[in-house]
């Protein structure tokens, strides 16, 4: 291998943590209020804007990818989670924001952060297999 170290794997744990974090502080918001509510939003934008550089250094490590490798069906079930739970952490964002300030979460969001929160996990864990189980951005791949 090249030597080099990956940025994606540095990057992703931003948006992780911050949407891990948003969806308990919006729960939360059911019995603590506006703060909570108002903490799951910022830490939702947060999430949102971390993933994009995350997401883009994921694509070219995707691409990095050999044909024909095993790795690849659990990069794209790994992807496809990534973008269910970007898609709806957005979705949540979008809902509460009016006119530049952010509303309390709704029904909607709530279900929305919990999707997301699924789809990181899942996508989380076929994170994991690419690196511990297909060495992917290790200096041995394992196929």
């Amino acid at each position: 291998m090249d030597g080099r170290h990956p940025l994606h794997p540095a990057l992703v744990h931003f948006p992780v943590a911050c949407w891990t974090l948003a969806t308990v502080a919006d729960l939360a918001s059911l019995h603590g209020g506006a703060d909570a509510g108002w903490l799951g939003g910022m830490l939702l934008l947060a999430g949102t804007a971390f993933a994009l550089p995350a997401m883009f250094a994921g694509l070219y490590e995707f691409s990095r990818i050999p044909n024909g490798s095993a790795a690849l069906r659990t990069a794209w079930i790994h992807m496809g989670a990534m973008l269910v739970a970007f898609a709806s952490y957005l979705a949540s964002v979008l809902l509460r924001v009016d006119h530049l300030h952010l509303r309390q979460p709704a029904t909607a969001c709530l279900v929305l952060d919990c999707v997301g929160f699924l789809a990181l996990a899942i996508g989380g864990w076929q994170g994991g297999r690419l690196v511990y189980h297909h060495g992917i951005g290790t200096r041995t791949p394992c196929d």
